[in-house]
């Protein structure tokens, strides 16, 4: 058994309608990220100096050693623009999100009385500003709870939403098992907040972003003025906008780093954009805690079949008849590479008609072999699987005339003369008289094409029972 566990799926082709607040065409989340102050640096007991996101780009970590022009650029994000920052969020009158490096926070009591005076939301960025992708799992949960504990103390309350940013493969998983927060953020996956299915619990996430994020002025393909900055910040608003006037509202989040935009050269770009999306009619700006409450309370979370998640024996007791009396072929299904993307009608079908397919001719033909005849006499002894009673009796071939059964009974013999297996359509598709009319000029078919078609149909009868069983 081998199992996929990124969620290439998401929402899927019909994203669920948002329902804004006031009938809002886009939510955008402001973030700023405090982190200055919780950075790699030998006063806070790590082993080099920072390197990720200032002006000095490429810069790399010196071991051992404090890095005095990396630690001023820090420093200016925290004594300048953070205040350049806090000014024209106030001004405006415009909520922000906080994503706080708890270090950071307790370094820095004087920004922090600023963001709750503003009554900004203060979400957790982890303990320290530093990389988790090397960090053992045990080591990086303690770091966690060590978070938490600090963010209440400084803060006077515990933070309801996460985002740890230079995360692990772990960092997400335990979060959410930390088991009290009402959304996190690391992940990039979607517009629109989901949720995640834990074992025992589900976890609202709201996804972040890299793109719409003056991180990149501090990358080598990135934003060189705050022109750039506007643009790119306005395009995005305008292609979800333009979705939400369409019925498909979106989320938009702004990443913002004191340090980064709170450069005098760069703010402006960020004032123009604000200045253009609040021109707007139906734009709902907002914290993430209230992006997370509106979700929760109209996309609570529903829980619902995941075939991948189902054992050996449950999946085939789910779907060992989805192709007629072939257990084989759900059987194989479940040795494949299955994960979220195949907990769907159109998923399951595409990893059981892969085993049907990859089977042999005789395996296959053995599944023809499987399907009644349409209204023949299992039909009328009421010997029918409950699936193939209630498809022939969508189209009526329960309810036939005599002549009408009289007609079936000829060709069915017919058919399965020349072919040797029975005549298989999806019948939901097909009126009565559209499927006498596809019996008669197939009937005619050589027995090869007849093969591949039935193959098809048996292909095709199978969605239709999965998208009774799925969504």
């Amino acid at each position: 058994m081998s199992r996929y566990p990124r969620d290439l799926r998401g929402h899927g082709a019909t994203p669920p309608d948002a329902r804004w607040p006031g009938g809002a065409r886009i939510a955008i989340s402001l973030v700023l990220n405090y982190e200055e102050g919780g950075e790699n640096c030998l006063l806070h007991g790590d082993a080099a100096s920072e390197a990720f996101l200032s002006e000095i780009v490429g810069a790399q970590p010196w071991p051992g050693q404090r890095h005095w022009n990396m630690e001023s650029l820090y420093d200016y994000g925290a004594r300048a623009g953070f205040w350049r920052l806090h000014r024209l969020f106030s001004r405006l009158r415009l909520p922000v999100t906080v994503f706080g490096v708890a270090t950071a926070l307790a370094r820095s009591p004087e920004q922090l009385a600023a963001m709750q005076a503003a009554h900004w939301e203060i979400a957790s960025h982890g303990l320290k500003w530093i990389e988790h992708k090397d960090m053992p799992e045990a080591e990086e949960r303690a770091a966690i709870a060590a978070a938490i504990r600090l963010h209440r103390e400084v803060t006077g309350t515990r933070p309801r939403g996460w985002y740890t940013g230079r995360c692990s493969i772990n960092t997400l998983r335990l979060t959410a098992e930390e088991g009290g927060f009402d959304w996190i953020s690391d992940s990039y996956s979607d517009d629109l907040p989901y949720w995640l299915d834990l074992s025992d619990r589900a976890q609202l996430v709201i996804p972040y972003t890299l793109d719409a994020n003056d991180m990149r002025f501090a990358t080598p393909q990135g934003f060189n003025t705050g022109d750039d900055f506007f643009r790119y910040l306005r395009d995005s608003f305008d292609a979800l906008y333009a979705e939400g006037t369409e019925g498909a509202a979106k989320m938009m989040s702004v990443g913002l780093h004191c340090r980064l935009v709170g450069h005098p050269g760069r703010v402006q770009g960020l004032r123009r954009f604000l200045d253009y999306a609040s021109g707007h009619e139906g734009v709902w700006f907002a914290t993430r805690g209230q992006i997370a409450a509106h979700w929760a309370a109209e996309h609570p979370h529903q829980p619902r079949l995941r075939p991948s998640a189902l054992s050996r024996e449950d999946f085939i007791a789910r779907f060992g008849g989805v192709f007629e009396h072939s257990p084989w072929v759900a059987e194989r299904a479940f040795a494949l590479e299955l994960g979220p993307a195949h907990d769907s009608a159109v998923g399951m079908h595409n990893a059981l008609a892969r085993a049907f397919r990859a089977a042999s001719r005789d395996a296959r033909l053995g599944v023809l072999k499987a399907h009644p005849d349409l209204a023949g006499k299992l039909a009328a002894a009421r010997n029918l699987t409950e699936a193939s009673s209630s498809e022939q009796a969508s189209a009526g071939l329960d309810a036939l005339t005599e002549a009408e059964r009289r007609r079936f009974t000829t060709l069915n013999a017919a058919y399965t003369a020349r072919h040797g297996f029975p005549f298989i359509i999806a019948v939901r598709a097909h009126s009565k008289a559209a499927i006498l009319a596809a019996f008669e000029s197939r009937l005619a078919a050589d027995s090869a094409t007849e093969f591949d078609t039935a193959c098809r149909e048996v292909e095709h009868i199978a969605l239709l029972r999965l998208k009774d069983m799925l969504p």
